[in-house]
């Protein structure tokens, strides 16, 4: 509450706190006067200073109330103090008795909201209590699940290593694809490009025999082609040159166009000559030679063998595998013995039976808690009824004294409700006077209790200096420096502290971790992974492969490849091929000359020599179509065939020689190094076994740490009976409770005095104020009560005079 806050002094609560515990007063005066002893006393009295200021006006509440009171009394009855019933006539008698209601009624209505806050703040509290019983066995409740669940989470732990272990089961299972196939894929690397080559070459022997057998054909169909070529053009230029010479080319017209035809037919020729072409015939019989053996084969068992890789590691590794699964069996044994001589059961046991215990002396003790507690809201609720019973009397006076209130009345004419109305008032002083003090008595009580429990207790928990405080070293006991881990581990030098471990179950971490619970039993040592993995590392590290039997190319395919190599196509001549080749078959095109003899006869006169020319030009072209365009196309294929070849006998020998080397060294590899390969590779291949363990360890560590026996039921329990319980259901209401009442009780000294001075006007006087001629008095002076000169001689003593003359008016 901000009251109490407003009471709080700078000084630091958790270091005076600390200084006072640890402070050993004596039972000699001579401690208390110690230097040290005055000025942590002087400090504790400076902290509380507010509480001690508002108790001493309490306490002085308490006993100077009932002194006035009484005093007032006993003023009263000697007819001093407003006790005569007699009132002194005022001008401004309206104006003072319509303030004093005013104030009373405000006081009246302060007085009452602060009742009513403590009546909520009682009921409030009342409420709490009964339903306190569900939140503790809310709390009860939340510790057996805590209980019952954490053999189960410990059970889960240990089944999950049968995961772990049949990943691992099933990459030894796999150990062909596995090792094998990584194995591979790292030799690989170079056999796979030298066996490709090889292949390659193969390739290269058959496009070689193809290439030689076209050129081959091709040159035998060219010396063929030419040949008949020839003697068909030598037979055309004799007919066209006997054409030539016939009487019509004698004519004018016709000359001119003759010897130009007849000048041109030395065209008509072959240009290349393909006779004097050497033969590919004993390049060809070798190369037959060499692809009697089948060259592709041999390359592809070469293949095949190393594909073998995987089942190989398959076969070498079955005994070890064996060995190694054994070991994860036992393992699993191991753990599962491990966690059996763990005390968790007992431990479980006991505390449970504790708790059962503790829940029924809490279900047994409930009962006489709500009795006690319908004491004491029947004892507030009478200390609210005293108040209201005094707010009663305010009300019904102010009621009856402004309702039965005749201005026109004397003050010892009053009506019997104005007179009702101040009696009231009057009852209202007399029980402020005798309740008073009991409601400050409480208010003292429970504001010194309940500001402290705010200040002391609630404050100090929001925050964790509380913690602060009991962690102080040697303060709960004086030889142990951390009281939590002396009384857990009989171990006061392990840092543990209260608020270490409030924090960690707030996070609900497990209680492993809050507890510290590795000074008992370290899960370090336990789940050390070179404790369980070593026979493991051991065994797959002795895993020995031997691939020797991998023969990528056996000699006969090495000597295949010399043999091809040696194969003379690198002696062809192929700049002689390439000269014809690249050569026209006839001098001139023929259809180009064809198509000109015809349009010469088209210049001649129409005749016989016309039609003989284009019949000439006729043959010329079918000459050409038959047998040119065919010896083209074997030129063609001649000339691919001679450049295949000659890329291929481009270095030939440099080429075999290397891609020998290539396989050569390959095979080096897989006989002497492939040793290096599989070590690295079993080593990976051992890391992926190892890693499922480490990541089962770490899922463990983790688990334990964070999730098994979380305690934030703990923390809840502690909260609970703290925060909840203690501060807001009981101190909030307890605080709420004397602040209302205290209010109340403070503003029954301003109600007292102004219905003292209230009651005056509402009350009916025995005297009041006459004067000498009342014949004489102004008839407004007579309307405000006969205000005017006292008779001294007649003061105290009835009038008949006057009351005549008033009822007569």
């Amino acid at each position: 509450m901000y009251f109490v806050k407003t009471l709080e002094c700078s000084c630091l609560f958790s270091d005076l706190i600390r200084k006072l515990a640890q402070q050993k007063f004596g039972n000699t005066q001579g401690d208390y006067q110690k230097p040290e002893n005055v000025v942590l006393t002087l400090q504790a009295i400076y902290y509380e200073i507010g509480f001690i200021v508002s108790a001493a006006l309490g306490l002085l509440f308490i006993l100077l109330l009932p002194l006035v009171g009484l005093c007032f009394c006993m003023c009263r009855c000697c007819d001093n103090c407003g006790g005569e019933m007699h009132q002194r006539q005022k001008k401004n008698a309206d104006c003072q008795r319509s303030c004093f209601a005013t104030f009373l009624f405000v006081a009246s209505l302060i007085i009452s909201i602060g009742v009513l806050c403590a009546y909520a703040a009682n009921q409030h509290l009342t409420n709490q209590v009964r339903g306190a019983k569900k939140l503790v066995n809310s709390n009860f409740k939340d510790l057996k699940v805590f209980l019952n669940d954490t053999p189960a989470q410990i059970d889960y732990l240990v089944s999950q290593y049968n995961t772990t272990k049949d990943k691992a089961l099933s990459d030894l299972n796999n150990v062909g694809p596995l090792l094998g196939s990584r194995v591979q894929e790292q030799l690989g690397k170079e056999v796979r490009p030298a066996l490709d080559a090889a292949l390659t070459m193969a390739g290269a022997i058959r496009e070689t025999k193809e290439a030689l057998e076209n050129v081959s054909v091709s040159v035998e169909v060219l010396q063929e082609g030419t040949e008949r070529l020839h003697g068909n053009l030598t037979d055309v230029k004799m007919h066209l040159s006997n054409t030539l010479n016939d009487s019509a080319c004698a004519a004018a017209q016709a000359a001119s166009t003759c010897n130009i035809i007849r000048n041109s037919l030395n065209q008509l020729n072959i240009n290349a000559n393909f006779s004097g072409l050497p033969g590919v015939s004993s390049q060809l019989a070798k190369v037959n030679d060499v692809l009697k053996i089948d060259l592709s084969s041999l390359v592809q068992k070469g293949y095949a063998a190393f594909n073998d890789t995987p089942d190989l590691v398959v076969n070498q590794t079955k005994n070890i595998l064996s060995d190694i699964k054994n070991v994860l069996e036992s393992i699993g044994s191991n753990i599962s013995n491990f966690t059996k001589t763990l005390p968790v059961q007992k431990i479980i046991a006991d505390l449970t039976v504790y708790l059962t215990q503790s829940e029924a002396y809490v279900q047994d003790y409930f009962p006489v808690v709500e009795q006690y507690d319908f004491y004491r809201w029947l004892g507030c609720l009478i200390l609210c009824c005293m108040v209201v019973l005094i707010v009663i009397f305010y009300y019904l006076g102010l009621l009856c004294g402004t309702c039965g209130y005749d201005k026109h009345a004397s003050p010892t004419t009053r009506g019997c409700i104005s007179n009702t109305g101040g009696n009231f008032l009057m009852a209202g002083v007399g029980f402020s006077f005798l309740f008073s003090w009991v409601l400050m008595i409480v208010v003292v009580l429970t504001f010194v209790t309940g500001g402290n429990i705010e200040k002391l207790v609630c404050e100090p928990f929001e925050d964790k200096t509380l913690f602060k405080v009991l962690d102080t070293p040697y303060l709960l006991n004086q030889h142990w420096k951390n009281y939590l881990s002396g009384i857990l581990f009989k171990n006061p030098n392990i840092n543990l502290t209260f608020e270490k471990v409030y924090s960690d179950c707030k996070e609900n971490k497990g209680i492993y971790t809050s507890l510290h619970l590795d000074h008992l039993f370290n899960i370090n040592e336990f789940l050390n992974i070179s404790m369980y993995t070593e026979d493991v590392a051991l065994r797959i590290e002795h895993i020995q492969i031997n691939l020797s039997k991998i023969i990528l190319l056996d000699e006969i395919g090495k000597e295949n490849l010399l043999n091809f190599s040696s194969s003379g196509i690198e002696g062809i001549n192929f700049g002689a091929y390439l000269t014809e080749i690249n050569k026209s078959v006839t001098k001139v095109d023929l259809l180009s000359f064809a198509n000109d003899l015809e349009a010469r006869a088209d210049q001649l006169p129409k005749g016989a020599l016309e039609n003989a020319l284009k019949g000439h030009a006729n043959n010329i072209r079918m000459i050409h179509s038959q047998q040119v365009v065919p010896l083209e196309q074997a030129m063609s294929t001649l000339n691919q065939s001679i450049r295949l070849l000659k890329r291929t006998s481009s270095e030939l020998t440099v080429k075999v020689k290397n891609v020998i080397s290539a396989v050569n060294a390959a095979q080096l590899l897989i006989n002497n190094n492939a040793s290096l390969v599989i070590v690295q590779e079993t080593k990976k291949y051992m890391d992926t076994i190892i890693g499922y363990f480490e990541q089962y360890i770490e899922w463990v560590k983790e688990s334990i740490a964070m999730e098994v026996a979380a305690c934030k039921p703990i923390a809840n329990v502690i909260d609970t009976a703290v925060d909840i319980f203690l501060c807001s259901y009981v101190t909030d209401s307890v605080n709420t409770f004397w602040f209302g009442l205290g209010g109340s009780s403070m503003f029954l000294i301003p109600a007292i005095i102004f219905a003292v001075k209230l009651s005056k006007y509402y009350r009916r006087m025995d005297t009041e104020d006459v004067y000498d001629d009342v014949e004489t008095i102004p008839l407004e002076n007579m309307e405000n009560g006969n205000n005017g000169y006292h008779k001294e001689h007649l003061y105290g003593i009835h009038n008949p005079v006057i009351t005549s003359s008033v009822e007569q008016w």
